[in-house]
C-alpha cells in the first residue's frame, strides 16, 4: 500500500439487498448534517444515469466524483446496495482509502425471503452478501483496517445503542433526537418506490413481517442460495460491532 490518501467526507453504507439500509439512510437523513444520496451507483447501473447532486452521472465513475464533489461542500452520506457488481468502484483505491465506507448485515434468509417477495425472478448474485464481502475485503485491503459493521437485528432491537456505538466509530455526533422521523416515500425513493415501502410506513426502527427463513428452508433453490451466501455473511458478522 503506497502513500494514504487525504480523507474525505464522505461516509458509506454498503448493504446486500433487504438488510434495513434504507431505514438507516432515513435516520441519516433526519440529522441534517450530511447530504444524503440514495443508492447513485445501483441506480446508474440500474436506469443508465442518475442525478447525484447537481451532476448527471452515467457511469460508476462519474458516481463517485458527483460524490466527491458534493464532499466538497458538505459531508456525504450515501448507502448503497450490492444487487450489482461495481468493478469501477473496486478499481478505485483512493476512493476505497479516502471515504469512510461501513457495512450493515441482516440473516441472509430473512433478507432472501424479502427479496424473493418483491422479485420472484431474484438470481443468486443479486442477493448481494458475496459482492457486500468483496466491497469489504477491498476496503480493508486498502485501508490497513477493518471497516466497521452493523447487524441489523441489533439496530431493531437496541437502536440507540447501535447508532451510538456507530457514530463513536466512524466519528459523528450521536443525535438521539434522529432516531425517529414522520412516515412517509421519500422523493428519491420514487423511482424504485416498490422497494421502499415498507420503510415509508415507519417513524422509526421497527421489525416488518416481509419474509421469514421458513420461506427459504422449503424452496430448494433459496435455500441453495442461503448456503451459498452464508460463509460471507458469517464473514461480515465476525466483525460487527457489539453495542
Amino acid at each position: 500500500m503506497g502513500n494514504t490518501p487525504e480523507r474525505i467526507p464522505v461516509l458509506a453504507l454498503w448493504s446486500a439487498p433487504r438488510c434495513r439500509s434504507t431505514a438507516f439512510a432515513r435516520m441519516m437523513a433526519e440529522r441534517d448534517d450530511h447530504a444524503v444520496v440514495h443508492e447513485p451507483l445501483s441506480r446508474v447501473v440500474d436506469f443508465g444515469e442518475v442525478e447525484v447532486g447537481d451532476r448527471i452521472a452515467h457511469n460508476e465513475q462519474d458516481v463517485l466524483a458527483a460524490l466527491r464533489a458534493i464532499a466538497a461542500d458538505k459531508p456525504v452520506f450515501f448507502k448503497d446496495t450490492t444487487d450489482f457488481h461495481y468493478p469501477a468502484l473496486l478499481a478505485d483505491e483512493e476512493f476505497l482509502a479516502a471515504a469512510t465506507h461501513t457495512f450493515i448485515i441482516r440473516d441472509p434468509a430473512e433478507a432472501i425471503a424479502s427479496h424473493h417477495k418483491l422479485n420472484p425472478d431474484l438470481g443468486r448474485d443479486e442477493i448481494g452478501f458475496a459482492r457486500l464481502y468483496e466491497i469489504f475485503a477491498a476496503v480493508q485491503a486498502a485501508t490497513g483496517t477493518t471497516p466497521v459493521v452493523i447487524d441489523s437485528d441489533d439496530l431493531l432491537d437496541r437502536p440507540a445503542e447501535t447508532v451510538r456505538a456507530y457514530c463513536e466509530a466512524v466519528g459523528i455526533p450521536f443525535v438521539p433526537e434522529a432516531l425517529t422521523w414522520q412516515p412517509g416515500m421519500r422523493a428519491e425513493w420514487q423511482s424504485t418506490s416498490k422497494w421502499h415501502q415498507s420503510t415509508s410506513r415507519t417513524a422509526g426502527f421497527a421489525r416488518t413481517s416481509d419474509g421469514s427463513a421458513e420461506i427459504v428452508a422449503a424452496n430448494p433453490t433459496l435455500s441453495a442460495y442461503r448456503d451459498h451466501h452464508m460463509p460471507y455473511y458469517e464473514k461480515l458478522r465476525a466483525a460487527a460491532l457489539r453495542p
